[in-house]
């Protein structure tokens, strides 16, 4: 999908996608069993670097539409002042030439929506943290916690990532994006992007924020997914975490076709040491469940938490 699957991998030191499926579990004795907490924040910004957030640019969100009597697909999209291609690509599972009143659809945000229909303002939330590690071939990968304060869901995160030499003079600039799309309620997740050779070992972030728009309730493009079962199993060393567990999907919802489960590792003064996403298209019927199962290793520092979240698409 976007390139943060390339750059979460290698952080996590397994590039592959997993498959739905059960896979052998290092033996017990070398790891140290816990179960998974609600994702969380308890580090503060450390000492020496430069958190720059501003107010977030305004992208409209889409909002659902019923379908009416003698609508067309046309005429939705002239109502709303949307292309009909963007129309039709929101709603990838719709028929243009069989469309059934009483169906909900999605618009697609447009700033010259004359509707009268509102569209949520993004809102600001906070920067918890800024983190960057070296690598050994003289990349650096950095982490931008951010926590949405806010009651809903929050999409279209991202931030902008600069790195500053000793004398605050500005030496690269790159986009950080979440391993999911979006942000649960009164949770934190890491942004994350790579800077590629050669960077200064001594380099100084500083973050923006670009974009948090917050998401319609009951919004047809996310499933209320649940995260059961969940289980982390450190190893002996500390730098790598097994997880577990499976995501469930309610009754009364459409099926899921594409199903992301995100993992933050953190150290003992809750720091950001760690990013994987595990993904599935095997697909989740109404009532139904799915295993997942990965590695999550750490970039520095030794695994005492990790956090999971979850993403499920119809």
């Amino acid at each position: 999908m976007r390139y943060a699957l390339i750059l979460l991998c290698l952080l996590a030191a397994a590039c592959a996608p997993q498959a739905a499926k059960d896979t052998t579990l290092p033996d017990a004795a070398t790891l140290r069993p816990y179960q998974t907490t609600i994702p969380s924040a308890t580090a503060s910004t450390p000492d020496g670097l430069v958190v720059s957030v501003q107010t977030p640019l305004v992208t409209p969100t889409p909002f659902a539409y019923t379908i009416a009597s003698g609508d067309t697909l046309g005429q939705i999209a002239e109502k709303f002042h949307v292309s009909l291609d963007a129309l039709m690509a929101a709603n990838p599972t719709i028929d243009p030439n069989s469309m059934t009143v009483g169906h909900t659809i999605l618009i697609p945000g447009n700033p010259a929506n004359s509707s009268g229909q509102g569209t949520p303002t993004p809102v600001p939330f906070p920067v918890r943290q800024i983190a960057c590690h070296p690598t050994a071939d003289g990349g650096m990968w950095c982490s931008i916690l951010v926590h949405n304060d806010s009651s809903n869901f929050i999409e279209n995160v991202t931030a902008q990532v600069t790195l500053l030499d000793s004398n605050g003079k500005p030496i690269a600039s790159q986009t950080a994006l979440m391993p999911l799309d979006i942000l649960a309620p009164n949770t934190s997740m890491p942004l994350t992007t790579f800077f590629a050779p050669d960077v200064p070992s001594d380099a100084k972030p500083r973050a923006q924020i670009l974009s948090a728009n917050q998401v319609a309730p009951n919004d047809p493009r996310y499933l209320p997914a649940t995260i059961q079962n969940s289980l982390v199993q450190v190893d002996w060393s500390g730098l790598d975490a097994q997880v577990s567990g499976k995501v469930a999907l309610p009754a009364n919802v459409s099926p899921a076709i594409l199903v992301w489960v995100a993992a933050t590792a953190y150290d003992a003064s809750g720091n950001v040491i760690g990013v994987r996403r595990w993904e599935s298209k095997a697909g989740i019927q109404p009532g139904g469940s799915l295993p997942f199962d990965f590695m999550i290793s750490s970039a520095g520092g030794t695994i005492t938490r990790v956090d999971l979240a979850v993403e499920a698409r119809p």
